[in-house]
């Protein structure tokens, strides 16, 4: 019984000259796949996950940080082509890819876009 919990646990390969279990090499590979998914895989699906809420929760008077630095407030949304109008000074206005949003400030005020603008 001891010699068998040890070829479990141990992953050793059994005494007196036997063929190992097939169960007991395939369980390291599952191991190493479980802490894999936990801890690799999981974290960046719900990662995502934030991402597209925050997306769809953008809305006009937000202030963002685009990829590349930039500093803004939207000034519009267009959903069909998936872009987003950002005001960067007094009257300059820069159209971006909504996947180059990289942070949101969000505002009490504004409404939320449906529009072409």
């Amino acid at each position: 019984m001891y010699n068998t919990l040890l070829t479990l646990f141990l992953f050793a390969p059994p005494a007196g000259g036997q063929t190992p279990n097939p169960f007991v090499q395939i369980v390291p590979l599952v191991l190493i796949f479980v802490v894999f998914y936990f801890f690799m895989i999981r974290p960046q699906q719900k990662k995502q996950k934030d991402r597209e809420k925050l997306m769809d929760n953008l809305k006009r008077g937000d202030k963002v940080i685009t990829i590349g630095g930039i500093h803004g407030t939207v000034a519009g949304i267009d959903t069909e082509k998936k872009t987003v109008l950002v005001q960067v000074g007094d009257t300059t206005k820069i159209k971006f890819d909504r996947t180059a949003i990289a942070t949101i400030d969000k505002q009490d005020a504004g409404d939320k876009l449906t529009t072409n603008e």
